[in-house]
């Protein structure tokens, strides 16, 4: 969404009219970077300033990630930005916003995270394709649409799923007549079968909150953990090559050995 002057043409920015720490449009974010942000590769669009860009695992900054990233499948996909300046943050269109967690805990489909403060540390989810991000500050997502809060109890599709806060993590919920008989069976091992769409949902109990995006497309997934095209995670199209000898399934199992680099 284009913004305009009274005029009728459109509003120029600087670096002091960006916002701080704020939204640009419903599609821009901008960060007001006044130390360390860790950042995921791709997403920083322009920046004003002068800020450094060090890569995890990589750089001087070996104390600030030894504290707060700790996803080792996820690192090649972050740098830390470091410097004094505005950055602007986008993501193919999709809608952006920033969130503050106080104490908090929140999961986050992976490729949904843009950026997150120090403050902020970042751990790998026991769920294949979230993080979970600890403690006190500011991130920044994307998501296909706008976001809703939901409290459980409650049941989700799995492509609505955005993330959850301070809850149990979900289990799977599969419908009876989706598990029942020898081809249900056949149905939750391959993921092979005649379904619905509607048969298999995540369930949350407990407190806390759920989020959920607009729509039950997911943003097409980038590069996550990739260490070169054809492995796991890699950019759309390629194929994990995987351990020699290891048969690749289909359906949810095959997803979660992908994630795995099996």
């Amino acid at each position: 969404m284009t913004q305009y002057q009274s005029g009728g043409g459109p509003v120029v920015f600087d670096p002091y009219t960006l916002p701080s720490n704020d939204n640009v449009n419903p599609y821009a974010f901008s960060v007001d970077l006044q130390g360390q942000w860790f950042l995921q590769k791709g997403k920083m669009i322009a920046y004003y300033g002068q800020i450094d860009f060090h890569g995890i695992g990589h750089g001087p900054l070996d104390r600030l990630v030894a504290t707060n990233f700790h996803s080792p499948l996820h690192a090649s996909d972050w740098v830390v930005a470091e410097g004094n300046g505005k950055m602007l943050l986008a993501d193919r269109a999709f809608d952006i916003n920033s969130y503050d967690l106080e104490n908090g805990n929140l999961t986050i489909r992976s490729g949904n995270l843009l950026a997150f403060e120090p403050g902020l540390s970042l751990k790998q989810s026991i769920i294949p394709g979230f993080l979970t991000l600890i403690g006190t500050g500011k991130f920044v997502a994307a998501s296909n649409g706008a976001v809703h809060f939901v409290e459980p109890p409650i049941r989700v599709d799995p492509q609505a799923l955005v993330g959850w806060a301070d809850c149990p993590s979900p289990c799977h919920h599969y419908d009876h007549g989706y598990m029942r008989g020898v081809l249900g069976g056949i149905r939750a091992l391959t993921g092979i079968g005649g379904t619905s769409g509607e048969e298999h949902q995540f369930e949350f109990v407990g407190e806390g909150q759920v989020l959920l995006q607009s729509t039950e497309v997911l943003m097409p997934e980038q590069a996550t953990g990739a260490t070169g095209p054809g492995h796991a995670g890699g950019p759309a199209g390629g194929q994990a090559q995987g351990i020699p000898g290891m048969p690749q399934l289909s359906g949810q199992l095959g997803s979660i050995q992908r994630r795995l680099g099996l």
